[in-house]
């Protein structure tokens, strides 16, 4: 059997927090990012928040121009360049009341760019129930959120038990009909780092978009069903087996 390489989801310490509120639970669009001397509105950009845990993809259009195929030998070096223009993390969601309001902060716990020197927080402001607004804590900009319809309802985390080839587990994090994948690297940033994002439809998750390009368009079969207390039976593109339950609300 392949020597395990160290589980990426246990280098920092999963803090223990309270849930967030419900009205920040769902997948969030995000149609606008503004700092202080930049307008971005065209990255493709994915928030998937639950009762603890969140995912975030985001794909800005530069990462994308013309076809990016991983070859045999791997990315060419300009594939690569365009690669690390993408950015993504999972991990723990808190809220907390703070002066001015609302305050969230995101623990990253795996990361596909290295991790910057502050904490990810912003103030956040709902200027209705499907449209947040969020500023800077840390830094200078303003980026505006817009839930995505049918993202909410049945919720749930799912870990990947130990993998037999030594490789870093996955997780799963679903929010109503919208399912991401967050297959981290065991060191530093490397290519094979996936986070990938999609809709399911009749039993069936397509691939939107992926830090690994190559995944993007798949169309796999997916059935999710929960068989204890901590556990769920998970059957994905083939392969079935007993993943641990880290959230699991039926909505």
């Amino acid at each position: 059997m392949p020597e395990a390489t160290p589980d990426p989801w246990a280098v920092r310490s999963e803090p223990i927090t309270p849930l967030v509120p419900p009205r920040y639970r769902g997948v969030w669009q995000r149609t606008l990012l503004q700092t202080a001397d930049s307008v971005d509105d065209s990255s493709w950009v994915r928030w998937l928040q639950l009762g603890r845990w969140h995912a975030d993809l985001r794909v800005p259009r530069a990462a994308r121009l013309g076809t990016i195929v991983a070859q045999r030998g791997g990315y060419s070096p300009v594939a690569l360049a365009q690669l690390r223009l993408q950015q993504g993390f999972a991990g723990i969601t808190q809220v907390e009341t703070g002066v001015g309001g609302e305050i969230c902060t995101w623990h990253r716990l795996v990361d596909y760019q290295p991790a910057g020197p502050h904490p990810d927080a912003g103030h956040m402001s709902f200027e209705t129930p499907e449209r947040v607004v969020e500023i800077g804590v840390h830094g200078v900009y303003r980026e505006v959120w817009e839930r995505l319809e049918g993202s909410t309802g049945r919720s749930a985390a799912l870990a990947e038990p130990a993998r037999r080839d030594g490789q870093p587990a996955a997780r799963l994090f679903l929010a109503g009909r919208y399912l991401m994948r967050v297959r981290p690297c065991a060191y530093v940033w490397q290519p094979d780092f996936e986070i990938s994002f999609g809709a399911i439809e009749a039993g069936r998750w397509r691939v939107e978009h992926s830090t690994r390009p190559e995944l993007e368009g798949q169309v796999l079969a997916l059935a999710l069903e929960r068989t204890g207390l901590d556990q769920a039976q998970v059957q994905l593109d083939g392969a079935a087996g007993a993943w641990r339950l880290l959230e699991w609300d039926e909505g």
